[in-house]
């Protein structure tokens, strides 16, 4: 019998296992409304033949002792376990499921490490408690923004939770899974969108940002819970708008309104003015069917000075301006993912665990240095996610990003069908429900300010 193919850890999965916490577990977490229903048997067989068509998925750790000198991932011919699941469906089971995508890591241990629930007629307002853990709510938005009715959304709804182990793979990579699932259960092409294309401009010169070396302002403590974990709340806005031809995108305008609002919040907190820097994942894999599974995003961060970001920023298009360039040049560099140092950390030239340790330990040395938050905006939802005349098309998509301290809050941003779909994620150890409700607040205003005038 031919043994398993084997395949190292690459830098990304190395750092991520090193630093995994219990309290805190490394998801992300996808959800996808949809208008219909799913049948059962034809969605386990459609998502598995998806699996196979993107067998680099179908993959779990191999097990080796304390002196091996990497980390393996050991390919497999079939899951070990089953992926799609159809709780019973509840008053609670949409709340139930968004909890579970942020307590429950699919273990690496088992192939492959994500898992599909699909939860059944779930209404728009299950799931609103006052915890923690909130539904969708309808689009609060000031002058513009409050003329903006959420659609209807019909009773008779399904949704799709996909729960990834982030030590394995990224968002994006699973939503092409989806995607190609989508497409052999519903027989619709689920090509994706071409990206829109916009003039190829040299990167503008360096200007005086903070030095990375200047240790950045963190998001100051709310209210912090007793319990452990992750807290999260998802909403759906209206797109910025922005004038034709402006040199910024709605990606600039998303950050600008992320800056801004740490900056209120730790104003409000009594924080003195520091610097801030934002992680911005940045992914130029193809969404096709040849795209690379796993973690394929590289970290680049933007940074913002204290006078940028005073309570009524001076010039809003020339910070909007300011901030396209920065993204422009730092998208434009070629660099590893996590840069230079994390390759040379996890070289194989000792045991793991020797590393592992190392690895730890520099990361809570390097802490205060830690980015402020990080956005993710995946942007435009390349797929049409369509399974079909019964099921229908994807009218909604969320993701959200671990939350881990010294971070303690991610905001992730995606869009389908002309609307904003914002997902806010915090430590409980640093934020409740609360600040997060607040904080969203503060997000939609702010990004409405971003919508100049011409």
């Amino acid at each position: 019998m031919t043994p398993p193919t084997r395949i190292p850890f690459p830098v990304v999965d190395e750092v991520s296992r090193h630093c995994l916490q219990e309290e805190e577990p490394e998801t992300v977490h996808i959800e996808v409304h949809l208008p219909g229903r799913l049948e059962q048997s034809r969605l386990r067989k459609a998502f598995l033949e998806a699996l196979h068509r993107h067998p680099r998925i179908l993959m779990r750790e191999a097990p080796g002792g304390w002196y091996r000198r990497r980390y393996e991932w050991e390919l497999t011919a079939e899951p070990d376990v089953e992926v799609v699941t159809f709780p019973t469906p509840g008053r609670n089971a949409l709340r139930d499921a968004r909890t579970r995508a942020l307590m429950e890591t699919p273990p690496l241990s088992l192939s492959p490490p994500i898992r599909l629930e699909v939860v059944e007629e779930a209404g728009p307002a299950e799931g609103s408690e006052a915890t923690d853990l909130v539904g969708v709510h309808p689009p609060q938005g000031r002058g513009e923004l409050r003329d903006q009715p959420p659609p209807t959304r019909a009773r008779n709804t399904t949704v799709l939770f996909l729960t990834i182990n982030h030590t394995a793979l990224d968002g994006p990579a699973c939503l092409r899974i989806l995607a190609t699932a989508a497409e052999i259960y519903g027989g619709k092409d689920n090509s994706p969108t071409p990206a829109p294309t916009r003039p190829q401009e040299p990167p503008a010169p360096p200007e005086n940002t903070p030095s990375n070396w200047t240790r950045p302002a963190r998001v100051a403590q709310g209210t912090p819970e007793n319990s452990p974990g992750n807290g999260l709340l998802v909403t759906e806005l209206a797109l910025p708008r922005r004038p034709k031809g402006s040199p910024y995108t709605v990606n600039d305008q998303l950050m600008v309104a992320t800056a801004l609002t740490i900056a209120h919040w730790n104003r409000e907190h009594g924080e003195a003015p520091r610097p801030l820097r934002i992680t911005m994942p940045v992914d130029d894999r193809p969404r096709d069917m040849t795209m690379e599974i796993g973690n394929g995003t590289r970290l680049v961060e933007v940074p913002f000075s204290p006078e940028e970001l005073a309570k009524k920023p001076k010039d809003m298009p020339e910070l909007l301006s300011r901030t396209a360039q920065r993204t422009r040049a730092l998208k434009s560099l070629s660099r590893p993912q996590l840069g230079h140092g994390a390759g040379v950390l996890t070289a194989p030239v000792t045991p793991v665990a020797w590393r592992a340790a190392l690895t730890r330990g520099l990361r809570r040395a390097a802490a205060p240095w830690t980015s402020t938050t990080l956005l993710s905006n995946i942007g435009r939802i390349p797929y049409p996610l369509d399974f079909g005349e019964e099921a229908g098309r994807a009218h909604a998509v969320w993701f959200s990003a671990p939350a881990r301290m010294p971070r303690g809050l991610t905001v992730t941003t995606a869009s389908t069908a002309g609307r904003l779909h914002l997902a806010l994620r915090w430590s409980r150890a640093l934020l409740s429900h609360g600040d997060g409700t607040h904080l969203r607040d503060l997000f939609e205003h702010y990004l409405h300010t971003t919508e100049v005038a011409p």
